[in-house]
């Protein structure tokens, strides 16, 4: 008889995962990730309380691996040279996996599971907007207004939105080039 490996939550969370980029969220059910993992649903509650929760750790896996891409990419870089890089790698995360993108928390602060996860990924925008001197609320206004664009753009891109014939990546620049200039204070 063969030996099973031994189920973890991270294998769980590695199967719904799986899942969500095959199904999307609605594709993410106990029993789908118990077929997946190989035992039978009850097994799961060893690993996880419920389907929010496991929901709960997609949030925090992709929020993790969104703080990955944006620490990778602005890496080494400051002011311009880092809101760009960032920008264009959350953009490129969004359209290579809208589906994980779903499933992110819009708003991982307030929520006790995906808060540390959530933070770290503020971390790396504040720290890639720091070169403009910005503090406080200032910073908190200025990473609401690079999520919001990067977060739009993509979101409309990855679902199909953008139907006119004119380059894409001309847009984002435009819109980059924009939002560089806003930082920067010019009119």
């Amino acid at each position: 008889m063969a030996v099973r490996p031994r189920l973890t939550t991270d294998k769980v969370v590695d199967a719904a995962l799986d899942l969500l980029d095959e199904h999307g969220l609605d594709g993410v059910t106990l029993a789908a990730v118990a077929a997946r993992t190989g035992v039978a649903t009850p097994s799961l509650y060893k690993h996880v309380a419920s389907l929010a929760e496991l929901r709960g750790h997609l949030g925090v896996r992709v929020t993790e691996q969104m703080t990955d891409r944006f620490t990778e990419a602005v890496l080494g870089l400051s002011g311009d040279d880092a809101v760009r890089a960032l920008m264009h790698a959350y953009r490129a995360y969004v359209t290579e996996y809208p589906k994980r993108y779903a499933a992110a928390p819009m708003d991982p602060l307030h929520d006790d599971l995906q808060r540390a996860a959530g933070m770290k990924l503020m971390e790396v925008l504040f720290a890639a907007l720091r070169g403009y001197g910005l503090e406080g609320s200032e910073a908190v206004h200025a990473t609401r207004r690079l999520r919001v664009l990067a977060h739009g753009f993509a979101s409309i891109e990855s679902s199909g939105g953008f139907g006119l014939p004119e380059d894409l990546d001309e847009t984002y620049d435009q819109l980059i080039r924009m939002y560089l200039d806003d930082l920067r204070g010019k009119p």
